[in-house]
């Protein structure tokens, strides 16, 4: 109803249609997700009612169950559902999402996911080109640069009319070293080439033997100029080979056209290794790496073109942006300046719009997908995070907070998996599940408010106050590993002392130089070992029985207790079942629609033959033993190597994985923990893990700690990267990187005993381990 000043004023109504004051409308009464009867992997049949528009946490051990309630089930069925939406060409380009094992999901809101998953590896796509911010960049430019261009997209390296002719917008060209791609010292009978395809008696061989430019017989180092320039640059040609005319072209060439033209990521293992040999990156002496042509390099504001902007510091660029004074354009600068804000609130002022999305870590990616929320004018949706503060100081992890309550204070649901009792502090609403984990999980041991938690009695609630103490001695060191004027990437020509023998902790906050340093000047030396969090490479049969070599001595005691040869009891060889090859699942190509994964009804999953699923090992078959998760294994290999194995991966925190488990169904600081089992069988005398916390339950941090405590203790030294400071609190030895991220960092803030840090360190770190340790 208009007023006479012109004003709206609305009424207060009752459910629809009635109009009485005070009444709650329907619409109003859908205030909580109703999951009812959830039982995707290991949930027990889970109710639990979520309260929508507020933060809600997930906690719970390794494997309890949180991801597959969160992601598995409210966030998958909330998707697939929006993806039912439309038509099936377009769901032909969309990722298949089966509908999770639930009677009932109600009151869903379209959820938006925000994982750890890397940016992908194209070397085209920035942090710029991922937030948006480069795009805001050109149009600034295109509308303020001098000289002016013209429009936005002569700014764009991947745009034809902006890119630079000589490298294609790529910043980089690369030679191809010729005594990578021929052995001179043999002939092409003698298997001269040794480009990856090119075996003696192939197809590719045969084209290029039978050519006619040069006598295979003929060492290459003997070949003359003319026949050199054929074998290795010779553009595509035909040539007669018997009856047939084929297609030929030299080495270099044809590695330029099939190689250069993929991403390096993207490449197979063995592919990767070659290139990485034979192909010499360097800057484009076109642009000098900037990847634009010359017009648009010229275009400046200020004195600085807009790659010169993209490779400041972003916190720097903000700073530069916020002095640009410019009516015609000041809402574009507002919204940029806004972004970029954003980007060092949430602790990445350290990078630039430059670095390449690939080389992000998996935080680093989860928090630039987060920039891209912030400033959406979506309300009501629900947001769902995996561990939002992995690879985050305490100090950063306080703004990492702020975010999450901005996001629901807009009106959204916030759903958090997450382990930190900093963030656990600041829910509204906390689900616990348990009480374990893998087979003694996926039960919901609390629901409700943090006070109610810190009283349940389970395993969280208990632990939330838990704090590890300074130790009273720390060990003695036995020897240095020395690094001597470190300049790589931001650090400031560091030189520094790691104690051997002991177990130091180097932190700082994101982005200060920690993983510069280690992984630049220490991983690569003799007697180093690294775990790290990197995909492990494999195919969809790998698992944790393959990856480790557990399957060899399992195929062996079945083989001789059943007097059979082991090879029956491989799923990818003799023993496989023929409907699926051993894969358990039947994979269908559906044309336009989404391809669709069905479990095989000739094995029923099982992957193996009948025959070889009706021999048995005290009592169960191979499909039995794979379904095991490891801790149950353990008690039923009790000795020999299996029993060596398993009990590796019991000490990693790794218990509740199952043997048969895909590996790309692991998380990155589950992947560590293998890498490490597998690695502690080995006589190392170095240990370097990056975080190894990530993924652990505030109980599981103890066990990983007494661990750490006993390789120590063996006589191996462990330099762990890490931010909890439990670990810190734990350690002999910490050398504190910083005393900010990017060019604020690179320095040696502190090197000493965790107890000295507290006493006179005056850093970030020192001030949040006095706080923890109440020191």
């Amino acid at each position: 109803m208009s007023a006479a000043d012109g004003t709206i004023h609305q009424q207060s109504t009752g459910p629809a249609g009635t109009g009485r004051p005070g009444e709650v409308a329907p619409a109003d009464s859908h205030h909580v997700i109703e999951v009812r009867g959830a039982r995707e992997n290991n949930l027990r049949d889970v109710s639990v009612d979520i309260p929508k528009r507020r933060l809600t946490v997930f906690t719970g051990v390794s494997g309890s169950g949180k991801s597959s309630l969160v992601f598995g089930t409210i966030a998958a069925e909330s998707q697939r559902l929006i993806n039912e939406t439309y038509t099936s060409f377009i769901q032909s380009f969309m990722p298949a999402v089966g509908r999770p094992d639930v009677d009932a999901l109600r009151n869903l809101s379209a959820a938006i996911v925000v994982d750890q998953e890397r940016m992908g590896a194209n070397s085209r796509s920035t942090v710029g080109t991922a937030t948006d911010a480069y795009t805001m960049l050109r149009i600034v430019f295109s509308r303020l640069g001098e000289p002016h261009v013209g429009p936005s997209h002569f700014f764009g390296f991947n745009n034809a009319e902006g890119m630079c002719p000589e490298c294609e917008g790529i910043g980089r060209v690369s030679d191809i070293d010729p005594d990578q791609v021929v052995d001179r010292s043999k002939s092409l009978n003698e298997g001269a080439i040794v480009v990856p395809g090119f075996p003696v008696d192939s197809w590719s061989w045969r084209v290029m033997a039978s050519s006619g430019f040069y006598d295979p017989d003929k060492k290459v180092g003997d070949f003359t100029e003319t026949e050199l320039f054929d074998l290795l640059h010779k553009p595509v040609t035909k040539v007669k080979i018997d009856t047939s005319t084929m297609t030929y072209e030299g080495l270099v060439t044809r590695i330029k056209r099939t190689y250069l033209a993929k991403d390096r990521e993207a490449m197979q293992s063995h592919i990767r290794a070659f290139v990485d040999r034979a192909v010499v990156f360097r800057d484009c002496p076109e642009c000098n790496g900037a990847r634009l042509n010359r017009a648009a390099l010229d275009c400046r504001i200020n004195g600085l073109n807009i790659a010169e902007c993209a490779g400041l510091q972003i916190s720097d660029l903000a700073a530069w942006v916020g002095k640009l004074d410019a009516p015609s354009v000041a809402p574009l600068l507002a919204s940029l300046g806004g972004l970029l804000d954003s980007l060092v609130e949430i602790g990445l002022g350290y990078l630039s719009l430059d670095r390449t999305s690939g080389s992000l870590s998996g935080g680093e990616a989860q928090r630039v997908k987060m920039v891209r929320h912030l400033g959406s004018p979506l309300t009501d949706v629900t947001y769902v995070f995996d561990e939002p503060t992995t690879g985050l100081h305490p100090h950063d992890i306080q703004r990492m907070n702020g975010l999450l309550l901005l996001l629901r204070d807009k009106g959204n649901t916030v759903l958090v998996v997450e382990h930190k009792p900093e963030v656990i502090a600041i829910a509204d609403h906390v689900v616990d599940l348990g009480p374990g984990a893998g087979t003694n999980g996926g039960e919901i041991g609390y629901a409700g408010d943090v006070a109610g938690l810190r009283a349940s009695g389970t395993l969280t609630g208990r632990h939330l106050g838990h704090r590890a103490a300074l130790r009273d001695t720390v060990r003695p060191h036995t020897g240095k590993l020395s690094v001597e004027n470190a300049t790589l990437h931001n650090l400031k020509n560091v030189s520094v002392d790691v104690p051997l023998g002991v177990l130091t902790v180097v932190t700082g906050v994101a982005g200060s130089g920690k993983s510069s340093l280690i992984h630049g000047y220490l991983a690569d030396r003799e007697g180093v070992v690294v775990a790290d969090q990197s995909p492990i490479r494999g195919s969809r049969r790998s698992n944790p029985a393959t990856y480790t070599g557990l399957l060899n001595p399992i195929r062996t005691a079945f083989a001789k207790a059943n007097g059979v040869k082991a090879a029956l009891f491989s799923a990818n060889s003799e023993g496989a079942c023929p409907g699926c090859n051993g894969v358990g699942l039947v994979y269908t190509d559906l044309a336009m629609m989404a391809g669709v994964a069905s479990v095989c009804e000739q094995c029923e999953g099982k992957r193996y033959t009948p025959e070889v699923l009706g021999y048995t090992l005290r009592g169960k078959n191979i499909s039995d033993v794979l379904s095991m998760p490891i801790a149950e294994a353990y008690d039923f290999f009790p000795t020999g190597q299996a029993h060596t194995l398993l009990g590796r991966l019991n000490d990693v925190g790794l218990g509740y994985i199952r043997l048969g488990q895909p590996l790309n169904t692991l998380s990155g600081g589950e992947r560590q923990r293998l890498k490490l089992a597998i690695s502690m069988a080995e006589k190392s005398s170095t240990y370097i893990l990056d975080e190894p916390t990530t993924g652990l339950h505030l109980a599981d941090v103890d066990k990983l700690l007494a661990l750490l405590d006993r390789l120590v203790e063996t006589g191996n030294s462990v330099i762990v990267i890490e931010h909890h400071l439990a670990v810190m609190a734990h350690a002999d030895w910490i050398i504190d990187i910083g005393p900010g991220g990017g060019h604020d960092g690179g320095q040696v803030v502190f090197t000493g005993t965790p107890r000295d840090l507290i006493a006179s360190g005056d850093t970030l770190t020192a001030r949040h381990l006095a706080e923890y340790t109440g020191a």
